[in-house]
């Protein structure tokens, strides 16, 4: 058999194929292991999204971690507000009693009747301070701008004195607990007066002047 032969021949066609499978194969090798993520990219992905997990879990903790201290110091503040109200009921009676004796009647009273009427204001101071003891204070709304959320308007009164708006009496006193309104004061508001931006504006030029 000639070289000629050998190199065209049947021999010679199987070891082509031969050679193009092989790198067929060497090839689509190469192309799976291309496809293939990166071991190390997998491991890094998986690490950011533990720690987003993470941090996210934290931020969870931590804003339940402040509501909860907020419900509890707010349980705190304001679990004698019902008590504190229906005590506020009878500080108004102690009050009206006092002020439905008149004055000439205090002034000409004997020794037991001005014992009777220091014990009722002694028993008033002591359970307002008893109340303040526990975050309830008393609002002192007089010469102040009208505040709805703590003040009850009841009525006007005209003076052109003070800037419109302003709580010039009480009906009523307020109370607060905490931060929050236990009970408005029910007030008298000015009428008639500048508005409270001009009154301070006229109030600045005047300070200025002297």
């Amino acid at each position: 058999m000639t070289d000629d032969t050998t190199k065209n021949g049947p021999d010679a066609t199987a070891a082509d194929a031969a050679a193009d499978a092989a790198a067929y194969v060497e090839n689509d090798i190469a192309q799976e292991e291309a496809s293939q993520p990166d071991p190390l990219e997998l491991l890094k992905a998986e690490n950011g999204e533990l720690r987003d997990r993470y941090l996210r879990l934290a931020a969870e903790m931590d804003n339940l971690r402040r509501r909860t201290e907020r419900e509890v110091k707010d349980a705190k503040s304001y679990s004698v507000a019902g008590f504190a109200r229906d005590m506020l009921a009878v500080s108004d009676n102690l009050r009206r009693a006092l002020d439905a004796i008149p004055p000439e009647a205090k002034d000409a009273a004997d020794a037991g009747l001005t014992t009777l009427i220091e014990g009722v204001e002694m028993t008033e101071r002591a359970m307002l301070s008893a109340l303040e003891r526990h975050g309830v204070r008393k609002l002192e709304p007089i010469g102040q701008k009208f505040d709805p959320n703590f003040h009850q308007a009841m009525f006007e009164v005209p003076n052109p004195e003070v800037p419109n708006n302003t709580v010039v009496q009480v009906v009523q006193a307020g109370f607060s607990i905490g931060e929050r309104v236990l009970r408005p004061a029910m007030v008298g508001v000015a009428k008639g007066g500048p508005k409270a931006a001009e009154a301070e504006t006229n109030s600045v030029f005047d300070e200025k002047d002297a």
